[in-house]
């Protein structure tokens, strides 16, 4: 081909770009209403995306490209927020384990194969084995519009029955999944009474339990911001503080369910939190017994863990998603 006779591919007018020879590199150039001759400067017009309004055609000598319906977003990547839902039975949490089946590992598969094209997930937080979400968001990146209703359906009509996608949101390139979120909300579900339809989505604790004194006990979290004693031991983070926004009990007849939320939260601390707890229902700590617990720093000092079923992440916030 002839740099000074070059020959072009027009697709979209919104999603064409130019490469220069020299320097070699990629330029956004302001395409609207100018009148450019190509005989100058040898330059090819390259499409972004696969759809062509006609077919390679040369140019002349004096010939001069008129573009009026350039959309300055094509040039860039897009960033994508995905919110979804799973039940964790099947899965070992929501991060990449080496030999064992993920969220993050299904759903990124699935994206990859439809969108035809390596895609990273980044997502909200992670969730333990056998733990569920109800909400839970990650971002990828992509360089063409997608559709969200499209999408959405065409993603549920190939995941497996225990994750959903309930939209996908296009956001500024710098929206970020994890470092985004100012809160996050967990459940923990507990059944009082044997139920037959239960036993997978809550944990069945027969024992009578002291729910007033349950709450009082609650309150005592918003005293403190340190809760090393509720975190993994050998967890590699920053730091052990944690702002918690609100911690309160619920019961509906034989259902029990705990609500938290909090900035962020350690690993395993929900389900620490709710064990330790459960020893003020049962009378086994008392309420300068939990006090002396957080103060200690110590995870031998708490409760035990209750079961991963049982647990729930509920709702994750974002200033430009949540607004009201």
């Amino acid at each position: 081909m002839s740099l000074k006779y070059p020959s072009i591919s027009l697709i979209q007018p919104s999603t064409l770009f130019l490469l220069a020879p020299y320097p070699l590199s990629l330029i956004p150039y302001p395409l609207s209403l100018i009148p450019y001759p190509l005989s100058l400067i040898p330059y090819l017009l390259l499409p972004s995306a696969p759809q062509y309004l006609s077919a390679s055609a040369p140019l002349k000598r004096k010939f001069f490209v008129t573009l009026t319906l350039c959309n300055f977003a094509t040039f860039y990547t897009l960033r994508y927020f995905i919110e979804f839902a799973y039940n964790g039975k099947n899965y070992h949490g929501w991060q990449y384990q080496p030999q064992s089946a993920s969220v993050q590992e299904t759903l990124t598969k699935a994206l990859s194969l439809l969108l035809k094209k390596e895609i990273e997930l980044m997502g909200a937080g992670r969730t333990d084995a056998g733990v569920h979400a109800k909400q839970m968001y990650a971002h990828f990146d992509y360089e063409e519009t997608l559709d969200s209703v499209y999408w959405t359906k065409k993603l549920n009509s190939f995941l497996p029955k225990d994750i959903v996608v309930y939209r996908l949101v296009p956001l500024h390139d710098d929206a970020h999944a994890r470092f985004d979120a100012t809160s996050r909300t967990y459940e923990y579900h507990i059944h009082t009474f044997k139920d037959a339809f239960e036993n997978e989505g809550s944990w069945y604790h027969f024992h009578p339990l002291d729910v007033e004194k349950m709450n009082e006990a609650a309150k005592i979290l918003f005293d403190y911001i340190d809760f090393e004693c509720f975190s993994k031991t050998h967890s590699d983070v920053r730091t052990f503080n944690c702002v918690i926004k609100e911690a309160f009990w619920q019961q509906n007849g034989t259902r029990l369910v705990f609500t938290i939320t909090a900035d962020r939260f350690l690993r395993n601390m929900v389900r620490a939190i709710v064990g330790t707890l459960i020893g003020v229902g049962i009378g086994k700590i008392s309420l300068d017994d939990f006090r002396k617990i957080i103060e200690s720093k110590n995870r031998g000092n708490a409760g035990f863990s209750v079961p991963a079923h049982g647990l729930y992440l509920t709702k994750v916030i974002y200033p430009y998603l949540h607004k009201h």
